[in-house]
């Protein structure tokens, strides 16, 4: 049976908001991908690659994408006396970036996000199965035009 409607109502506002300021043992991740049971591979902005696991409240109400962006906590009181390989837990997920971009513990390394086109066509990415822009068609054409021959 799900959690009662109030209770998932409840924990989706609270991902809305960001809070005023960040604890010393908590910062903002980027999702790299699902590792499986409730556990995330995430990128900080340092560049660390850390396995965080996610809060029992988000489990089966809130989905995470890759890509996006979440708070994890690192308590070392906490984490440091397991025996595992989890660094630390998930307890936001950042749902309104824009909100979350104008506070000040935003990292800067996590900038501005660019247009899908933008990124395409700096990382040069594969025009398969796209559709050619017209300077391609122009030149496509004028090939066939000279193949052809008199």
């Amino acid at each position: 049976m799900p959690p009662p409607r109030r209770i998932l109502q409840a924990t989706v506002e609270e991902t809305l908001t960001p809070p005023p300021t960040l604890p010393p043992t908590q910062q903002i991740a980027r999702l790299i991908k699902a590792e499986g049971n409730n556990l995330y591979s995430v990128e900080t902005a340092s560049g660390a690659k850390l396995l965080v696991e996610l809060q029992s409240r988000f489990r089966s109400s809130i989905w995470l994408k890759r890509g996006g962006f979440v708070l994890i906590d690192m308590d070392r009181k906490v984490f440091g006396e397991r025996d595992n390989k989890i660094d630390g837990e998930i307890v936001n997920v950042v749902r309104e970036e824009k909100r979350w971009r104008k506070r000040g513990y935003w990292p800067e390394e996590f900038g501005e996000r660019k247009s899908e086109g933008d990124r395409s066509e700096e990382e040069g990415e594969s025009r398969v199965g796209k559709m050619p822009s017209s300077d391609e068609e122009d030149l496509e054409d004028e090939e066939k035009d000279e193949d052809a021959g008199p």
